[in-house]
């Protein structure tokens, strides 16, 4: 009994690691790379990517401490997920550090402008088209960033009319994706 206790896996690792594949498959939506004109490459994918587990945890913030280890085990399977990403490609072992930190830095930096820009809808949908602008469609010509500015404030209302215990069990609703 105690080494069952002692190996169990905690509910919010579980819900993390689920709220990342779920974030995951909607990041893989033909969508946003063929209609949206975001990249489809590896740095267009990880702007994706972390739109979707940004929003996660913009859901999350401030829902009490169950919530927060789930934000932060959602977060974790994030990085892990790039590590594996990044040797899968064949970055060595050496260089894989720096590129995270690299990552990391850049995941940081896009939390604090979509939680300030999410916070600010519906008023200013012009901000958030600004960012998704800078970060996902930088040098892309042809992305739409109207319509990824307006999915990612659609993704963030349906996420918040979630009840947080469906999120606490690792069930995450999001929009459609038309092609």
């Amino acid at each position: 009994m105690v080494l069952e206790r002692l190996f169990a896996r905690r509910p919010t690792k579980t819900a993390g690691q689920a709220l990342y594949a779920s974030a995951a498959r909607q990041a893989r939506s033909p969508g946003f790379y063929a209609r949206m004109g975001a990249p489809d490459t590896a740095e267009g994918r990880f702007e994706i990517y972390s739109l979707h587990v940004l929003l996660l945890l913009h859901r999350l913030k401030g829902q009490g401490d169950q919530a927060a280890e789930t934000s932060q085990a959602t977060f974790d399977t994030f990085v892990q997920a790039l590590d594996d990403a990044l040797r899968e490609m064949g970055v060595g072992d050496v260089v894989v550090p720096k590129r995270m930190k690299r990552l990391a830095g850049a995941f940081y930096g896009r939390v604090k402008a979509y939680d300030e820009a999410l916070a600010l809808l519906p008023d200013a949908t012009d901000r958030l088209q600004d960012l998704v602008a800078r970060t996902i469609l930088l040098d892309v010509e042809g992305g739409d960033a109207v319509a990824l500015a307006a999915y990612a404030a659609e993704a963030s209302r349906t996420l918040a009319a979630m009840p947080t215990e469906a999120l606490l069990e690792g069930r995450a609703d999001w929009p459609e994706v038309s092609r």
